[in-house]
């Protein structure tokens, strides 16, 4: 009898073995340094700032036009790859920051300081989560398992906030099709647009920003 019981238990522990970890419903995004997860959801206060500094901002928009579209509507961050989703985010939070410290500086009051200490601390997040990743990669890539330096000309990126290592996968592909032409859009717009383009532009989607784009980085491979 003994041995029965012994060979029933054997038999139920390699059939455990055998049907392996369960999967669960936690996105993938596990960057090491880096804690973008956590801004799927802004809270109501934090949403309420922002749409108070949209409303009031709105107002001061006069006579802008534009040569190209910023934003068009039919931008969407799960047309990228989960990798190109962070740095194509962090483009568009560098060129939304920069528009809205210049409106906080024409003597606006406080009414931006709120949303801007919100987009800073997203913006430093996100950074984190774009250097690790791109760290990472790099390693994966050499074979080499402790921190690895970042190499000069294409492994890097410039971005609005200056050159920094890009984030890319372990095989070390450049931003190419949609994702460089969107790179290379906000940079142009940057340079070549009026004020008042970049001003109402960034004000116009500033929620798909914090509701829609955010949240697709934030969850990871789970947006689809």
């Amino acid at each position: 009898m003994a041995i029965a019981w012994v060979l029933v238990l054997v038999t139920a522990g390699l059939s455990l073995a055998r049907a392996g970890p369960v999967p669960t419903s936690k996105p993938t995004t596990d960057w090491r340094g880096c804690d973008i997860g956590r801004f799927k959801s802004l809270s109501p206060r934090e949403l309420e700032a922002f749409k108070k500094a949209k409303d009031a901002l709105e107002y001061s928009l006069k006579n802008w036009s534009c040569n190209s579209r910023l934003f068009p509507r039919n931008r969407d961050l799960r047309q990228l790859q989960v990798w190109e989703r962070p740095v194509a985010l962090e483009a568009e939070l560098a060129l939304t920051l920069k528009v809205l410290e210049t409106m906080a500086d024409r003597s606006l009051g406080d009414i931006l300081d709120q949303p801007l200490h919100t987009l800073r601390h997203i913006h430093s997040q996100l950074q984190a989560c774009v250097s690790a990743q791109g760290t990472r990669a790099l390693s994966v890539g050499s074979g080499h398992r402790g921190p690895h330096p970042a190499a000069p000309g294409p492994a890097s990126h410039t971005t609005l906030l200056g050159p920094r290592v890009k984030a890319q996968p372990p095989a070390g592909p450049q931003p190419r099709g949609r994702l460089h032409l969107w790179l290379h859009r906000l940079h142009e717009a940057s340079k070549k647009e009026s004020q008042g383009c970049l001003e109402a532009s960034v004000l116009f989607n500033l929620f798909r920003l914090l509701k829609k784009d955010l949240e697709c980085v934030a969850v990871g491979d789970l947006c689809v």
